[in-house]
């Protein structure tokens, strides 16, 4: 009895012990956990910073002594978009502001790479009228003697720095001011806005400014506006207080809503064409709801200074010219060449003629720059209309492109501006109507002369009023700026080129290896992707030998990682010949994938195509090379194809080098071994049939392989390009770096095929001229494209004319034609 009440007791000691032991044990690891929180809590240096400290403001900077000083731009944002719009403002025009910027966000946020100020007791719900109020108190409360002017600007406008500056230093900012574009609210907020008749405020949008005199008001009694909130709209109530306390309404001016734009087209504002008069001329765009967008339209504007700074830079050469023939120094003087060391000019060189030559840059615009020394170094005028006529161009009737047809509008769009730029006060307006026709030449020294014949409306509003059409001649020289040189150590295609072409040979070598001896896998490269050759013939067996031999010798032999598949068109016993071929091929290298389809009906090449890509042969990572049979290639046109074709993103049609026929030229043969110039062949522009693309892109829903309904001769390759084209067209865009669409968008999106086309001159790419029988009974638009094909290549047009003129008995044909016509009149 006595031992079983002494085992109860050592039982409970032992469980109180145990007790008390894991209390001590969970208080330990509770506290431990609660110091791990405060220790990463009290990592975030959101207090740490002072609001000099956030925005980069040291303290001696004050506005008598700093540039720099000159407006604080307080920018609102939420927390989700700090990453997106905020990081898009930062980037682009953010950091070229003529003072300091930081962006207003809900208690709590944060940043390391840029400005945030995370407000007090403010959240991100909209509208954000606290927000914006309390950011003009932050202002006040600590920047307002370092600063001339503040903005409000939402995290959704482009401002021009350069602009903004030139604007705010025009304006006096020790005076109440409070600039924006004005407004009273849109016709189903009339009478709701509790505004007085003579009443107005700043939209928010594009921004508002405030003089520092005008924050020094209204900033005190920003409690008492806040109280006394009579609409939902944030900027209807700051102008409300601004007009409370300061006596200031918002500048009426007409003018501030192309100063201040504000586009009325939403999320699809700024995502068409950028070459518009009212962005040239605004200081802020409103609204760039995608961050992209803001990237697109800062490259645009960049683009836009820097054609300005060419332009500067060439009247400075105009300038140095004019002033050296006043003060008589010779052309050839160093003097007139201060940026160029002496010893950048050859001894030996006698002419006048270098880098940054004020004799070249400096000429004043006129069309007799270019002084030819003989009729052969002549310049050829093009003539403009609706079409373009050019005597250098095998066809002499062109459509005018889109660069010609962008470069005449820039040029007609200036020149107006100009003629307009007094328009007010000479009360009179000219509008352009229409181009009626032109002449334009290139002179590669000096620039584009263009000769324009233009219909213009003469409008007089101002005393006696009249409409008048009138015609004008315009002489335009575009001249040449210097030329700026960007040095790299190495030409980056070569050294991209030889990369590609040492990894593929290391691999070559380490697979050779492995099959030796045992190697750790992560020694071994990843291979590149296949590339299958598919090779649609019917017959010309010597063709056909010449392309194996090539083949062999390029891919297997070299070892580039390429398969072949061919699709061979007729009866069973006309493939003999071919089918031993490739057996023999075979035999020569058995670990090689050289396979053939047979096909028994009459030739077509879209539908040899389509079967390639559909057959089991080609894996849905490897890269599909479709070519005919006269093609001569070799390494370096593996490379280009591997770097130009992009899954899911970028399919690759070279440009191949077709030749003429040789025996017009001069009785041989046709070889491989022809030189790449305008003599012996030409660039194929319009031949789509060399082809590189995955086969997963091939098999996508929008292009589902090729047309297969059409027999004989040509056209299956442009159907399959506009099956592409359509493809890479998609209005399906994915919105990266943005934070205002959900995840699963992004998601999505990124498994869309956006496929575009890269077109490119090979001359690795040779077609070897072979003679061409078109078929009369092919359907009208492949014969037609046949005999095209057959006349370019025939010859250049230099050997053309040479061959024409040649023959007495053409020439005797256009004289008797030219009189019979004359004598017709």
């Amino acid at each position: 009895m006595l031992q079983h009440t002494m085992t109860k007791r050592k039982t409970l000691i032992i469980a109180c012990f145990g007790i008390a032991l894991g209390l001590c044990i969970g208080t330990v690891l509770k506290n431990y956990r609660a110091l791990e929180i405060v220790k990463r809590c009290s990592m975030r240096p959101t207090n740490l910073k002072s609001p000099n400290e956030i925005i980069g403001l040291n303290d001696e900077d004050t506005i008598q002594n700093s540039q720099r000083n000159l407006v604080f731009v307080g920018v609102m944002t939420a927390k989700n978009f700090i990453e997106g719009r905020a990081r898009a403002v930062y980037d682009t025009w953010g950091k070229e502001v003529p003072g300091r910027i930081a962006f207003f966000s809900s208690e709590g946020s944060y940043s390391d790479e840029l400005p945030v100020v995370g407000l007090k007791n403010v959240d991100d719900r909209y509208p954000p009228q606290k927000k914006s109020f309390m950011m003009l108190y932050y202002m006040f409360e600590h920047y307002i003697d370092r600063f001339e002017w503040f903005i409000r600007a939402d995290d959704d406008v482009y401002m021009e720095p350069d602009k903004l500056e030139r604007f705010l230093r025009s304006i006096d900012s020790s005076k109440p001011q409070f600039i924006g574009q004005a407004g009273k609210g849109n016709s189903e907020e009339f009478g709701l806005l509790s505004l007085e008749f003579d009443e107005n405020f700043c939209m928010g949008g594009p921004g508002v400014i405030l003089s520092s005199e005008t924050l020094r008001r209204v900033a005190p009694h920003i409690p008492t506006c806040l109280k006394n909130l009579y609409s939902t709209h944030e900027d209807v109530e700051v102008g409300r207080c601004v007009q409370k306390f300061a006596g200031i309404p918002c500048t009426w001016n007409y003018e501030m809503q192309y100063i201040l734009r504000h586009n009325s087209s939403g999320r699809n504002a700024y995502t068409g064409k950028l070459k518009r008069k009212e962005i040239h001329n605004a200081i802020t765009l409103h609204p760039i709801k995608q961050a992209p967008l803001m990237y697109r339209l800062h490259s645009y504007i960049q683009g836009l200074k820097a054609e300005e700074l060419r332009q500067e830079s060439l009247l400075l050469h105009r300038d140095i010219k004019r002033m050296a023939k006043y003060l008589d120094v010779p052309d050839d003087s160093t003097y007139m060449l201060p940026s160029v060391s002496p010893g950048a000019i050859p001894e030996k060189d006698t002419g006048k003629r270098h880098f940054e030559d004020h004799n070249i840059l400096g000429i004043s615009p006129e069309l007799n720059k270019f002084v030819p020394a003989s009729t052969a170094d002549l310049l050829d005028w093009s003539f403009i209309a609706r079409s373009l006529y050019s005597a250098g161009s095998a066809n002499p009737k062109q459509k005018i492109d889109s660069a010609m047809r962008e470069g005449l509008e820039d040029v007609i769009t200036e020149v107006m501006e100009n003629i307009n730029y007094y328009s007010r006060q000479r009360g009179r307006v000219i509008e352009f109507r229409e181009l009626l026709y032109g002449y334009h030449r290139l002179d590669a020294l000096h620039g584009q002369d263009l000769i324009l014949d233009l219909l213009l409306i003469y409008k007089k509003y101002r005393g006696k009023k009249m409409t008048v059409p009138v015609r004008r001649h315009l002489y335009v020289q575009r001249a040449f700026t210097g030329i700026f040189v960007k040095e790299l150590d190495e030409d980056f295609y070569n050294v991209t080129l030889q990369q590609s072409l040492f990894g593929s040979l290391l691999h070559n070598s380490m697979a050779r290896l492995s099959s030796h001896f045992t190697m750790a896998s992560n020694l071994l490269a990843p291979p590149p992707d296949t590339i299958v050759f598919v090779l649609p013939i019917a017959g010309r067996l010597a063709t056909f030998q010449r392309f194996l031999s090539i083949y062999e010798r390029v891919c297997i032999v070299a070892a580039q990682h390429c398969d072949l598949l061919v699709v061979i068109f007729g009866q069973p016993d006309e493939l003999i010949d071919h089918l031993q071929q490739l057996n023999e091929l075979r035999s020569r290298h058995i670990y090689q994938q050289i396979n053939y389809i047979q096909r028994s009906g009459p030739f077509s090449r879209g539908v040899a195509l389509d079967i390639a890509a559909r057959s089991s042969y080609i894996r849905q990572q490897d890269i599909i090379l479709f070519i005919d049979v006269d093609m001569v290639f070799n390494v370096e046109t593996l490379q280009r194809v591997r770097m130009h074709t992009q899954r899911g993103r970028q399919v690759y049609l070279p440009i191949v080098f077709s030749q003429y026929d040789p025996k017009r030229r001069n009785g041989a043969s046709a070889s491989e071994q022809v030189p790449i110039d305008d003599e012996n062949g030409y660039f194929r522009q319009f031949g789509f049939g060399i082809c590189a693309i995955y086969k997963s892109d091939i098999l996508d829903d929008d292009i589902n392989g090729f047309d297969k309904d059409i027999t004989g001769w040509g056209l299956e390759d442009v159907k399959f390009l506009e099956k592409i084209v359509r493809v890479g067209t998609r209005q399906h865009g994915f919105l990266s770096n943005t934070a205002e669409v959900p995840l699963d968008y992004n998601e999505a999106a990124e498994q869309w095929r956006r496929l575009s086309v890269f077109r490119a001159p090979d001359p690795t790419l040779v077609h070897i001229y072979h003679d061409i029988s078109c078929d009369v009974q092919l359907d009208p638009p492949q014969y037609n494209m046949c005999l095209g094909t057959k006349a370019n290549s025939l010859g250049s047009t230099r050997l053309m004319e040479e061959l024409f003129f040649n023959n007495r008995q053409n020439i005797d044909f256009i004289t008797e034609f030219n009189r019979q016509k004359h004598q017709s009149r």
